[in-house]
């Protein structure tokens, strides 16, 4: 029985500071409404990874209103990320199944790849061949399913680590988002935190990198090329004018009129 008991108060403990927690966040959403961020979770992160990995953080970030925020910017993360944005509760739970099945299949591949490789070589070592250098290893490309709500959600509290309990935090604090801010709200602080390469974050500073101008002055095509860099903006950022991102951002600007913004 004192066992039991003893289980029982430490479950309590548990919820209560689950509970806690989820207040936490809450509250901090709530404030959102009238006062933006100073940081985010994944900002504060790559602040100490520069200080400990390159010894220096080079950062630019500048906050703009969302009346100072083109609206072709707007438009074009709206249709690369989330084309659904304006509809949704802050969770696309279709998207979300969809991206596990693909994630699933990605997986299984790059296993069917590894084993082949394995396999090679040890015939090789079998054979009396020597294998100097080891096959780089496949690694499954993993998408994440993700609205705008949720990506926000993911910067501004939580870990880059990929874990259900993880996920699961993350919608909670979406559906909190939702119902704490409005939508233009969200896009707002959503597009003055996210990345858009080492050390530039939001609208305002990738403007400003990438095109010499300001945030508001940003027209169609060049804000079709800075949504495109989102999902992989460090990796965009060595050839922000590639063939790739030019052909993709075409792609999205045909798409940016049919957008409606909040």
């Amino acid at each position: 029985m004192a066992t039991l008991r003893a289980l029982g108060r430490l479950l309590g403990v548990l919820v209560l500071c689950v509970v806690a927690l989820q207040l936490y966040f809450a509250a901090r959403i709530a404030l959102m409404s009238v006062i933006g961020p100073e940081s985010t979770a994944f900002q504060r992160s790559e602040i100490w990874r520069l200080a400990v990995e390159k010894h220096e953080v080079l950062w630019s970030q500048t906050w703009v209103d969302d009346a100072r925020i083109s609206n072709h910017l707007k438009r074009a993360v709206i249709a690369s990320e989330d084309a659904g944005f304006i509809e949704h509760g802050g969770v696309e739970w279709e998207a979300i199944r969809a991206a596990m099945e693909k994630n699933e299949k990605a997986e299984a591949r790059a296993e069917r790849i590894n084993a082949q490789l394995e396999k090679r070589e040890a015939q090789r070592a079998q054979s009396g061949k020597p294998v100097t250098k080891p096959a780089p290893r496949a690694v499954p490309k993993v998408v994440g399913g993700s609205t705008i709500t949720q990506q926000l959600s993911k910067n501004l509290f939580l870990s880059g680590e990929r874990t259900a309990a993880r996920k699961a935090q993350e919608i909670v604090i979406a559906y909190m988002l939702e119902t704490l801010l409005d939508k233009r709200r969200i896009l707002e602080i959503y597009l003055n935190s996210v990345e858009w390469g080492e050390g530039i974050f939001g609208a305002q500073a990738a403007a400003r990198h990438y095109f010499r101008v300001d945030a508001a002055q940003l027209t169609s095509y060049p804000a079709a090329r800075l949504a495109v860099m989102l999902p992989a903006p460090k990796r965009f950022e060595k050839n922000p004018g590639s063939a790739y991102v030019n052909n993709r951002a075409g792609t999205i600007a045909a798409r940016m009129g049919d957008v409606e913004l909040p």
